[in-house]
């Protein structure tokens, strides 16, 4: 949505001095966006948060986004919210140091009691009071949490990982490039390999080899598209606007029996 009003603002520009605050979430956000929006809405504090139902629903806050676009704790989702204890750990329950990867885990008078008469789900995502998102990320010295990619999102390619959203983030820099996703396929040799769909911009055109040139020239040989797909309809979202990726991957996985590699 903070993409979409922000293309219709630089569409069609309206008086907007008015608008003071604008508060986002949902998905981790990329910088090119931010910035578009900015520039949309000059007057307005940008504020990310994060956070889950299961929390009702807010673990952390950055406020003042337009000031740290060309920082790197743009990338960040920001710092706990009163309450709240953010850890980040290994699968063992092991706390991990500042700066590696571990999935995000969330103590606090927030989190739920469980899943409504769902024992078996509750116990996998509450231990010990804690709520474990299924987020992967990491927090930095400052306290700062920085969100890589969901958990069952990351592909793993011959090994490496490869976070979708480092690679979406990448791809939103492209000027033609109105929205894009980014998920595993099979693949014989490598076991999963990157993909992405992409939407154009109203008036934009999108050469598929220049793209993976494209990414070629910025990110590692692994990370980048095996292929790409573009289409001309908005992708797929249900209320809350996270991209529904299961429907994009679902006709690369078909006679597959399982989804990841």
């Amino acid at each position: 949505m903070l993409a979409a009003i922000a293309e219709e603002q630089h569409a069609r520009p309206r008086k907007t001095d008015s608008l003071k605050l604008l508060v986002h979430g949902g998905s981790p956000i990329a910088t090119e966006v931010l910035r578009r929006t900015h520039t949309a809405f000059p007057a307005a504090e940008l504020v990310e948060v994060y956070g889950a139902t299961e929390l009702s629903p807010i673990c952390t806050i950055l406020t003042n986004e337009q000031e740290l676009i060309d920082s790197p704790l743009a990338r960040s989702c920001g710092r706990p919210a009163i309450g709240n204890e953010i850890n980040i750990l290994a699968p063992n329950g092991d706390e991990l140091p500042a700066g590696e990867i571990g999935e995000v885990v969330v103590r606090g008078p927030n989190v739920m009691q469980g899943y409504w008469n769902k024992k078996e789900q509750t116990a996998a995502v509450l231990k010990d009071g804690a709520y474990w998102t299924g987020d992967l990320g990491y927090m930095d010295d400052e306290g700062y949490v920085f969100l890589v990619d969901r958990s069952k999102d990351m592909i793993v390619n011959g090994g490496e990982n490869v976070y979708c959203t480092e690679v979406e983030k990448m791809l939103y820099q492209h000027p033609a490039i109105l929205e894009v996703a980014v998920f595993g396929v099979p693949d014989e040799k490598w076991g999963e390999a990157v993909w992405a769909v992409v939407v154009p911009r109203e008036g934009n055109e999108i050469d598929k080899e220049q793209l993976i040139e494209f990414c070629r020239e910025r990110i590692a040989t692994y990370k980048v598209p095996k292929g790409v797909d573009v289409q001309l309809e908005p992708l797929p979202k249900p209320g809350p606007g996270k991209v529904l990726k299961r429907e994009l991957r679902a006709p690369h996985w078909e006679g597959q029996d399982r989804s990841v590699n």
